[in-house]
């Protein structure tokens, strides 16, 4: 193992120069270039109060998220038919090219999650889809479900 990659896996040494999708932020903990990681990378991602992401994919790679705090409401499918909520302690599974949408589920908290990915590569894929959820998503007093 090499101990001067693996040293910096800290908050203070989180990397935000990786690919980003509008809404939310991106950093990365764990890749080849900072710990000499060769077959996964993790990080973290934040959504902001009142937010949502836009939609994108991450290719062939499979993706997991660790919610840490706040609530994020996924939407995923073709379309972006699909939603769920997550709260702290949930896992949420992306499979591979499932187009997908983070929205902060909560307008006064951020939402945070650690993301783990079976690869290297820094896939995401933006797409031009029209999102189901109102603007004001993150609202109080909107259903979870507006489609139900």
């Amino acid at each position: 193992m090499d101990n001067e990659r693996s040293q910096d896996c800290s908050a203070d040494g989180l990397d935000v120069d990786t690919p980003q999708t509008s809404g939310m932020t991106r950093a990365a903990a764990i890749t080849l270039a900072k710990t000499g990681a060769s077959k996964l990378w993790a990080g973290t991602m934040v959504v902001q109060p009142d937010a949502k992401t836009g939609p994108h994919h991450h290719g062939e790679l499979e993706t997991v998220l660790y919610v840490v705090k706040g609530r994020v409401r996924m939407r995923w499918g073709e379309q972006l038919e699909l939603s769920d909520e997550a709260k702290p302690g949930d896992f949420i599974y992306v499979p591979p090219y499932v187009p997908h949408q983070e929205i902060n589920a909560n307008p006064n908290e951020i939402c945070e999650a650690v993301v783990v990915r079976n690869g290297q590569d820094p896939i995401v894929v933006n797409l031009e889809l029209q999102t189901p959820e109102p603007a004001s998503a993150g609202h109080r007093g909107m259903p979870f479900h507006p489609d139900r």
